[in-house]
């Protein structure tokens, strides 16, 4: 993998509950000039595009706990497509899933892939699940025609795990995220099948590539 491929895998990624314009349009910057993706909150998204329109955007949809309503995650998802959004990245329906309602979290996961023609990559929270509950959400997801399975929002505790990444790519490809600081974790998530990366980290993660 050469410098090219690598930043063109990594989400370069703001969400916290500060995030301001101006740190979104930072992010954008580094994004732009390295290569990047950009993971941003909805709010920002219509601004963001509108500021660099060639960076591939995705935001978040039921974020972080995924217990909005479905009309409600419909609803943010087809906004954030309309405000020019590339890509999606929801949370399911955690504690349906640990009910065992799999026909809720499933239902959840269509709802956004029916609305909108932009990949959605499903948070499937892994430091919550259990590895029973891991394959039945990564079974739903691949059933309900997602583009990626993603480890973590980053707001639980535990993040990306190189054994999460290998179980989750036997259904999907994914997006390993939660906790990934440098290109060591990076590679070694890679390594274990990932063909995404979300960090905030994303200018440290090239800058350790050069070496």
């Amino acid at each position: 993998m050469n410098e090219t491929e690598l930043a063109g895998a990594i989400d370069h990624t703001v969400l916290g509950p500060e995030t301001t314009l101006e740190a979104v349009e930072s992010v954008l910057d580094e994004a732009e000039e390295y290569g990047m993706n950009a993971c941003i909150p909805p709010c920002y998204v219509s601004e963001a595009a509108e500021y660099a329109p060639d960076v591939t955007l995705a935001t978040v949809v039921g974020f972080p706990h995924g217990q909005h309503a479905i009309d409600a995650k419909r609803d943010e998802a087809v906004g954030a497509w309309d405000d020019g959004a590339d890509e999606l990245d929801m949370v399911i329906n955690i504690g349906r899933l640990k009910a065992g309602d799999h026909d809720a979290v499933k239902a959840d996961i269509e709802e956004l892939v029916a609305a909108v023609p932009i990949p959605v990559k499903v948070i499937i929270e892994t430091a919550l699940l259990t590895d029973e509950e891991k394959h039945d959400a990564c079974q739903l997801a691949k059933e309900a025609d997602a583009a990626f399975v993603k480890t973590s929002t980053g707001f639980a505790d535990g993040g990306a795990e190189i054994e999460d990444v290998e179980l989750m790519a036997e259904y999907l490809p994914v997006k390993a995220s939660g906790g990934i600081g440098d290109y060591e974790k990076a590679q070694a998530m890679l390594d274990a099948g990932a063909e995404r990366i979300g960090a905030s980290s994303g200018v440290e993660i090239v800058k350790d590539f050069r070496g």
